[in-house]
């Protein structure tokens, strides 16, 4: 049970990455980006075509894309969702699957529909492992991406804090008509924060390529984790998404000591029981503000 305990606190991290961008993009823009890891597989292949195009290592490869698909992030808000957040709640959700689509045919097109990794990129790091007493092991790929994710989620959290575009992302995402008034540009920050997520999200699909095999198509079966972590662990919380990524990845842990078809059905049985009291929570704080104890820091 230690061991299982300790490999969902691992899997957290994984799923911290998932969810960051998503959880940035909702708390700042209010848009539900329903392609957001279609994105990410994109980043994944575009490392991959690097890899073997260009004979590069994984990590100089994603030094490369990561600052293009954060360009892509901000020209995707310049010309698409900013318009489609003019349409209300509806139009936002068609776009971006629509957009998904786009994007899972257009990699099928260019890059085939055979499964593909980067688990041979990274050598032995894929299944190398530290022996801990107890009979635990520890994967060294796991490990490393739980520390990327906590070092990804401080830099966020001193740029929100220490910088002015943070500043500004923070003013924004409170109130942006205020934010206007008071000479925040709120076009560009919009447009800096969808950078920042679609640039999370090729992060995500490169440590994806790394830990399984994908293809164009893989995107969606990654959204629903991403989705729970950021409910579990608050809309728009910085911090909660590795929260919720943790406890998301302890219940499938925990839960595939029962048998392996509760991997998920433990995590979406934690997510509705979390989704559950926030909505009996937020009715009673109708009443008496209870709603207060599960609101998401920004």
């Amino acid at each position: 049970m230690l061991d299982a305990a300790l490999q969902g606190l691992l899997l957290g991290g994984y799923y911290a990455i998932l969810a960051a961008g998503l959880s940035l993009m909702f708390g700042v823009i209010r848009l539900t980006n329903l392609a957001h890891f279609d994105l990410a597989v994109l980043g994944a292949y575009l490392v991959l075509f690097c890899v073997e195009r260009f004979g590069l290592s994984p990590w100089l490869a994603m030094l490369a894309v990561l600052p293009a698909m954060a360009g892509l992030g901000w020209v995707l808000q310049a010309t698409l969702f900013a318009r489609t957040l003019r349409g209300g709640f509806l139009l936002p959700l068609l776009t971006t699957f629509g957009l998904g689509a786009v994007l899972q045919n257009g990699m099928f097109g260019l890059f085939g529909s055979d499964t593909k990794s980067l688990g041979n990129a990274i050598g032995s790091l894929a299944w190398d492992s530290w022996q801990l007493p107890f009979g635990i092991s520890l994967g060294k790929l796991p490990v490393l991406t739980f520390v990327i994710a906590v070092l990804v989620l401080v830099a966020l959290q001193l740029v929100l804090s220490r910088t002015k575009l943070g500043r500004a992302i923070r003013a924004t995402a409170a109130d942006p008509e205020a934010a206007e008034l008071v000479g925040v540009d709120a076009k560009t920050v919009h447009r800096a924060a969808a950078a920042i997520a679609v640039g999370l999200a090729g992060l995500a699909g490169a440590f994806l390529a790394m830990r399984a095999l994908i293809n164009p198509y893989s995107g969606p079966q990654q959204l629903i984790f991403a989705f729970e972590a950021v409910v579990i662990g608050g809309i728009g919380s910085l911090w909660g998404t590795l929260i919720g990524g943790i406890v998301l990845g302890m219940a499938q842990s925990l839960g595939s000591l029962i048998s392996p078809q509760w991997f998920q059905l433990a995590g979406h049985l934690v997510f509705l029981g979390v989704l559950g009291a926030r909505v009996y929570l937020t009715h009673a704080g109708s009443r008496g503000g209870l709603n207060l104890l599960f609101k998401g820091v920004r």
